[in-house]
């Protein structure tokens, strides 16, 4: 496997898209993500990240049913992939292993 890395916002909607696995949608991404966050996001932005992740195959996704309440549209669910629940692993053992070279140190606290 060639080396995959994410950028830091792929990588917080991947970790939404697999902590709500094949129950993610834009909408619910959106809220979730600018809850944690505590700022307002654009849906486009997390439409373009799921657009990118779905071409590079950390994603996948499926249509829901036709609703009334969204006029007839259905909703376009996600749900994470085996590479990317891999990548999502590595992005993990990567920062844990940099966190954890930073020396105890003391701020007074």
């Amino acid at each position: 496997m060639s080396e995959q890395s994410l950028g830091e916002f792929e990588e917080l909607v991947l970790l939404v898209v697999a902590a709500n696995n094949s129950e993610a949608y834009g909408v619910l991404i959106l809220e979730q993500l600018s809850a944690k966050l505590d700022k307002k996001l654009n849906i486009s932005a997390i439409h373009v990240v799921l657009k990118r992740m779905e071409n590079k195959g950390y994603v996948e996704s499926s249509f829901g049913g036709i609703t009334n309440e969204r006029g007839g549209r259905r909703k376009k669910y996600y749900s994470i992939t085996s590479l990317g629940k891999r990548v999502l692993d590595r992005q993990y053992e990567l920062r844990t292993s940099i966190y954890q070279q930073i020396p105890k140190i003391s701020f007074g606290q």
